[in-house]
């Protein structure tokens, strides 16, 4: 055998992670004591228990102890109890803490590393190289937040005890992306770990321990479904923070509902990983590796959707064969193994189903031929093509190490498939012109969009998705926002409305003219669709006129007109800007007719009703001003690349106005809607809706483009609830009383759309502006964009 023979006949020979220190620290351990409560080591009340394991082999790593609603209750206790001493602890206390809790994990980064691939099967290169490494870098991150949060968020308060639930993917780093931003802004926690990887949760309160951090400040339970619904039923639990499956964040969503509990949802994701015929195709092999079969696919935002145009598609597929039939599926402890065992058993059958399903659909699944071990929970890579857009497999998160593949013609194509999904977390674009690149990002329904790369990460910039993929962000500036109370001024409970008055007779004088005010629908008045009418009283009873009676079919024109308007969210900020003073201006114009008709509806006396239109006028003055400046930041992370946190409009927001203050209420809520581009349907006032209806001449003449802005008059909780019903509602914003906030949540779940009610309060709506409705009104999209060679 020549050298050339033996060079190619070379293979890797195995090269195993040392477990010694992971065994003795499994042998050392007591895991039937592993609930950590209130600086205690506590077996679970009921004592049960249930067993984690190695899923490269499916033996027994420890039997842990199993929280139930008693130890729930007892952590939540220890955590309230802790919260006034921390919360009002300086910054720099608590970015000590963070920055000790920071430093004993670096000096623990292999144990940590070990116990993540044992009781994961994530590759160790993986654990060791990325997971362990950015846990501790939030922390370290959240520290110096810590100490400038008085600074860059004044005024703000914790949020309160936080409720937090973590999905068995990424157990230390999603532990890290929760409680540091957490304990940076005064909270106190308490999470639960998921069931299949409670180990390094453990160690980490062990760190805890060492770190100084105050007794019930962090509390870990480990548990299953029992524990999860008393974190997220609980009263004491001012916030939820959950990461995992879309169906379980519905369920939480609803669970919530009415509770006035901060939320925050981190979801599945079906993310595309397009390529275009002027990529580096070799480049973007290797990231698609990355992005498909990093953690064996088990990845939220893994890049599961491979979108090839078509002139380079074949080779493209042939180099991804290749480069598939090379992966090491093998021994995650092995420093050369690229792919590891599933989770669970569980986990493999169902992804085994979907790809037979994705098949019985029309797939072609080819796997690299390959053997795996006879023992564990293994599956091998598999690429998908033929793949239909309808097909389970490019619609469905599979969760595996498992690639759909479609080819596209032309930009706008992939722009379509790419969204054609009800999913929104992440998407990866790859292409030698970077103009292309940044042209196809903000088009794309996703939170982030990795440019010439995939799965990157860091603390100071935000993560997290569209649509059903969830909201919130974890990380940097936005994701401290989610462990902070909202700033709105308060104003008083809302009453829910009385029985309608009949209307005082008339004195004899007939008007002659049917003066029914229509609904605003698309840049026109138009009748209900039902031709019904409803009477607007007078606070004396009298009728004041009729507006019409918008029905569920109203709605479905509305929201249809709000999505097909283009113009709007196309336009530059400057001409919204311009377009939202010229509103003003011809408000302005009608300030005794507004005046009027406000000390009319409301016996307000006019000098009350004047400064509501002035007050209004000058929000609108405000908003628009805002309009271009309420601006994106760019972000540096620790790597050759920056990253653009982009201000994108949510969508259509469906907005339930107020019956106090019924201008200034409506106007505070729709212009920093439309100011960050964003089209609204809008319900106003049901006791004075004429206010709103008085409005659309204002409209008509104020070159606002047909559909920005419709407004359908009616029953408030019946409108709330069909807007909240509909999927082509993105966001709804809703100050009514306590029952029909609720029920606005509760029913928003189809598409988890953004929703934020009063909760049964209205607002100070002489003081309710700023920041706090912008950053409601704008969807934040990270862009990865790296530089050099």
């Amino acid at each position: 055998m020549n050298i050339l023979e033996r060079y190619h006949a070379m293979d890797y020979a195995p090269a195993p992670e040392a477990r010694t220190e992971a065994d003795a620290w499994l042998s050392a351990r007591d895991f039937s004591k592993a609930l950590f409560i209130a600086g205690d080591w506590r077996a679970a009340v009921d004592g049960k228990s249930f067993d984690t394991e190695d899923p490269s082999t499916g033996k027994l790593l420890a039997k842990v102890s199993d929280a139930g609603a008693a130890d729930i209750e007892a952590a939540v206790a220890a955590a309230r109890k802790a919260l006034p001493k921390w919360s009002a602890a300086s910054g720099y206390e608590r970015a000590k803490v963070l920055y000790a809790i920071g430093r004993s994990m670096q000096r623990h980064q292999r144990l940590f590393a070990v116990l993540e691939t044992l009781d994961n099967g994530k590759p160790i290169r993986e654990s060791r190289d990325i997971d362990v490494p950015l846990a501790i870098r939030h922390f370290i991150h959240h520290a110096g937040w810590a100490q400038s949060l008085d600074r860059e968020f004044p005024g703000r308060k914790a949020a309160g005890v936080v409720g937090q639930i973590i999905p068995w993917n990424f157990p230390l780093l999603m532990l890290a992306w929760k409680i540091a931003p957490a304990l940076a802004t005064g909270c106190t926690v308490v999470l639960k770990p998921a069931e299949f990887t409670p180990l390094t949760a453990i160690l980490f309160a062990e760190i805890c321990e060492r770190a100084g951090v105050p007794k019930g400040v962090v509390n870990i339970v480990q548990g299953g479904p029992e524990a999860g619904a008393a974190i997220v039923n609980h009263a004491g639990i001012d916030k939820i923070a959950f990461t995992g499956s879309s169906e379980v964040g519905k369920i939480i969503r609803k669970a919530t509902a009415g509770s006035g509990k901060k939320l925050s949802l981190e979801l599945g994701g079906k993310s595309a990983f397009i390529v275009f015929e002027d990529a580096d195709l070799d480049s973007a092999v290797e990231g698609l590796v990355d992005g498909i079969w990093f953690n064996q696919g088990q990845v939220c935002c893994a890049g599961s959707r491979l979108l090839v145009q078509e002139s380079v598609a074949d080779a493209f597929i042939a180099k991804v064969k290749t480069r598939m039939s090379r992966l090491r599926v093998g021994a995650p402890l092995d420093k050369n193994t690229d792919i590891g065992p599933l989770v669970d058993k569980t986990q493999l059958d169902r992804v085994r189903r979907l790809v037979e399903e994705g098949a019985r659909q029309g797939a072609v699944c080819w796997q690299p031929d390959q053997d795996v071990p006879t023992t564990g929970y293994y599956h091998l890579p598999t690429l998908a093509t033929g793949v239909a857009p309808a097909n389970i497999l490019a619609q469905e998160e599979v969760f595996g190490p498992v690639l759909a593949t479609m080819s596209f013609r032309n930009t706008e194509e992939a722009v379509e498939l790419a969204n054609n999904t009800r999913y929104g977390l992440a998407a990866s674009v790859w292409s030698e012109n970077v103009n292309l690149a940044l042209h196809v990002a903000p088009q794309l329904k996703a939170g982030v969009v990795w440019v010439n790369g995939t799965n990157m990460f860091d603390a100071a910039c935000g993560f997290g998705g569209y649509r059903e993929s969830g909201f919130g962000r974890e990380g940097g500036r936005e994701g401290l926002e989610e462990y902070l109370a909202p700033s709105e001024p308060h104003g008083p409970v809302i009453k829910p409305a009385a029985a309608p008055k009949a209307a005082a007779r008339d004195n004899g004088e007939s008007h002659g003219i049917d003066r029914t005010a229509k609904l605003f629908i698309g840049g026109k008045q138009v009748r209900p669709d039902g031709n019904y009418s409803l009477p607007v009283l007078t606070p004396k009873g009298k009728l004041a006129g009729e507006v019409g009676l918008g029905s569920r079919k109203d709605i479905r024109d509305a929201v249809s007109a709000a999505r097909g308007c283009k113009a709007w969210p196309e336009a530059t900020v400057y001409n919204r800007a311009q377009v939202l003073y010229y509103l003003a201006e011809n408000l302005s114009g009608r300030t005794e007719e507004f005046a009027a008709r406000i000390s009319e509806l409301t016996a307000a006396s006019h000098k009350v009703a004047k400064a509501e239109v002035e007050t209004s006028i000058e929000r609108l003055f405000y908003y628009a001003g805002m309009a271009d400046k309420f601006e994106g930041r760019v972000h540096q992370p620790p790597a050759r690349t920056v990253t653009l946190a982009l201000h994108e409009p949510v969508g259509v927001i469906g907005i339930v106005a107020p019956d106090e203050a019924p201008l200034l209420g409506l106007v505070s809520l729709v212009a920093p809607a439309l100011a960050m581009g964003n089209t609204v349907v809008v319900v106003p006032s049901t006791t004075a809706p004429l206010v709103a209806t008085d409005l659309y001449q204002v409209i008509e003449y104020s070159d606002l483009p047909a559909g920005a802005i419709n407004i359908v008059t009616g029953h408030t909780a019946e409108l709330a609830a069909v807007l909240a019903k509909h999927d082509d509602v993105d966001g709804l914003w809703v100050v009514a009383e306590a029952e029909t906030c609720a029920k606005a949540e509760a029913e928003s779940t189809g598409n988890l759309k953004r929703v934020w009610t009063g909760h049964g309060r209205g607002l100070d709506w002489p003081t309710a502006q700023g920041e706090a409705f912008l950053r409601r009104a704008v969807e934040v999209k990270n862009v990865w964009v790296p530089y050099g060679d």
